[in-house]
């Protein structure tokens, strides 16, 4: 049998495709484990009083390096982590700049959320530092040194893995996220699902990416979801969900790379929760998803990819002076106390607090036709719904928790409602005050204009 195609063939649904040159990309993936291995504090849980004990999984850094041939070249970083901080961002890229000559436009830092990973460097600052000893600060201030290193090791494996690759996109769907603020208590979860009576916005797509060399075989799958992982509370690292899910893959294609990011989940939980038999259904569940997705019809993507970023300035409101925060140093509340502590020493050293955030708005365009958002902080699911109306729908894909995980960021509407995700956590956080009311349409304006931008 004789095919036209010059570059290779793909047997993809029990078709042969032909791959012509201009239909491939350079693609590679790489990992590195990032699984402390010194005993070391746990993040994101204040009821945690302790450091781990030991290992369920382990955690990963995973890189996904995608070249169009015309001299554009993106990376993909995910990472089982609860977040980074602007610090630890900032060491991150400037180490991937030194060895690979990557710009900050070119590379997305997406953490998977996991609340069963360790404190890196100052993120959540107040809600661990409350309760730190020198030598476990010590240990985190370590591991926030070596993993510029570690994730370098991902990325420089996914470069001299590049190869010519397909890419296909699609979209499946996952329904164990709940709308946290309009289900409680999470105990009537299971009878409201039941009876189709759970209640919120939620964004149940699972966003699919798909890398097959040139003989077609799988080699790097890409895929979102919008839900918090925070279906353990154990002592013990664990990836959670997003960590089963890329095993259950990673297990059914064997050699392929599963990298997972969040999508606005802020105010989504798995729910019921609280057992790693949970954790894994939800990982099944999800890969399941994926599996449909990479079992049907995939749609192709030109090599074709458009890099755009900025970092705009998010107003927060009124900011506390120094007689507030001597008041508040006295609280009962270890982390307000906490954090008007730090403020503090801000203010000793600088003279003043910033009455805005540098907020980084990262846009990427594949193949002309997926918008990849990559949005900093723990984004609410308002978001990813209003972008996919405004934008374009399924092809539309908004990542949180990545590049700088600085706070929540709520919609006008969780703004206004309050709560938790509506300003609650910005004690936890760090944040001397709520967010501006108008950080919303700030948000979207940019990223709308960084679509609208030629390159």
């Amino acid at each position: 049998m004789n095919f036209p195609c010059k570059v290779g063939f793909v047997l993809l649904s029990g078709t042969i495709a032909c791959l012509q040159a201009a239909d491939l990309w350079q693609a590679g993936a790489g990992r590195e484990r990032i699984t402390p291995e010194e005993e070391m504090w746990m993040a994101g849980y204040s009821s945690r009083k302790r450091p781990a004990e030991g290992k369920v999984t382990d955690l990963w850094a995973k890189a996904l390096v995608l070249d169009d041939g015309k001299g554009n070249r993106g990376v993909v970083v995910t990472l089982d982590l609860v977040g980074i901080d602007r610090e630890i961002s900032g060491k991150v890229l400037a180490r991937i700049k030194k060895e690979f000559g990557l710009k900050r436009h070119q590379v997305s830092l997406c953490t998977s959320h996991t609340h069963s990973g360790p404190v890196v460097g100052r993120n959540l600052a107040p809600m661990h530092y409350a309760l730190l000893k020198p030598e476990e600060q010590r240990r985190i201030d370590d591991y926030a040194e070596q993993l510029p290193d570690r994730v370098c090791r991902a990325v420089n494996e996914g470069i001299n893995s590049l190869a010519p690759a397909k890419l296909q996109w699609g979209n499946g769907k996952a329904t164990f996220a709940v709308n946290r603020r309009e289900n409680k208590p999470y105990d009537s979860v299971p009878d409201l699902r039941a009876r189709g009576a759970l209640k919120g916005p939620v964004d149940h797509d699972v966003p699919v990416l798909s890398v097959r060399g040139e003989e077609g075989k799988l080699r790097a799958i890409l895929f979102g979801y919008a839900c918090h992982a925070t279906t353990l509370n154990l002592q013990q690292w664990n990836g959670d969900y997003p960590g089963y899910a890329q095993t259950t893959l990673e297990k059914a294609y064997p050699g392929a790379t599963a990298l997972f990011w969040a999508g606005c989940g802020a105010d989504q939980n798995p729910l019921p929760r609280r057992s790693v038999e949970l954790a894994e259904r939800y990982g099944r569940e999800l890969a399941g998803a994926v599996q449909d997705v990479l079992s049907s019809p995939m749609s192709s993507l030109d090599p074709s990819l458009a890099l755009r970023f900025q970092e705009i300035e998010l107003k927060l409101q009124k900011l506390p002076g120094p007689a507030e925060l001597k008041e508040e140093i006295k609280s009962g509340n270890p982390y307000v106390a906490a954090r008007a502590r730090m403020f503090q020493k801000r203010l000793e050293s600088q003279g003043a607090l910033k009455g805005a955030y540098p907020y980084p708005v990262l846009f990427w365009k594949l193949g002309g036709e997926i918008d990849f958002i990559s949005l900093g902080g723990e984004v609410v699911v308002d978001y990813s719904l209003r972008l996919k109306r405004e934008l374009h729908g399924k092809r539309t894909w908004v990542a949180g928790n990545t590049n700088d995980v600085m706070a929540y960021i709520p919609s006008l509407r969780v703004h206004r409602e309050g709560g938790y995700e509506g300003g609650g956590a910005n004690i936890y956080y760090g944040l001397p005050g709520l967010w501006d009311e108008g950080v919303e349409e700030v948000i979207l304006s940019t990223v709308h204009e960084l679509s609208r931008k030629e390159d």
